[in-house]
């Protein structure tokens, strides 16, 4: 079942398919992952979190709507957001396209970095878990 879904090597990942990427210092990207983006469908609408905001990890930081639902999107991380990808608003289908990429949803700027990312799965344990669903 893994092999239909892209993982990529270097990144962390939660039980509600988000991903983070450790960038330069405390940031982090985030977004949610291949195995989300195709279980949505095609993806039409995305609601944003707000620059600033203070998110604790596993929080909902906003919505991922396709044709065929509406998914909340939970921070992998604590923090504050400090960027937030507004191509989506008017492209949201990039998260279909290119979910570890151009489909980034925000960058978190981590208030404990290290904890955090020690409780998410690294790509073969992600692999693993999506075995057993």
């Amino acid at each position: 079942m893994t092999d239909e879904y892209n993982v990529l090597d270097g990144l962390y990942y939660t039980k509600e398919h988000e991903w983070a990427k450790k960038l330069d210092g405390n940031l982090v990207a985030v977004g949610v992952d291949d195995y989300a983006q195709k279980q949505l469908h095609e993806i039409v609408y995305v609601e944003l979190p707000s620059v600033g905001a203070e998110v604790a990890m596993r929080e909902a930081i906003g919505a991922v709507e396709s044709v065929k639902a509406v998914s909340d999107m939970y921070s992998p991380v604590g923090g504050k957001v400090v960027e937030v990808n507004d191509g989506l608003l008017d492209s949201p289908e990039l998260i279909n396209d290119d979910p570890y990429g151009e489909g980034w949803i925000a960058k978190i700027e981590a208030s404990s970095l290290d904890a955090d990312l020690g409780k998410l799965m690294d790509a073969k344990a992600y692999r693993e878990f999506l075995k057993s669903l």
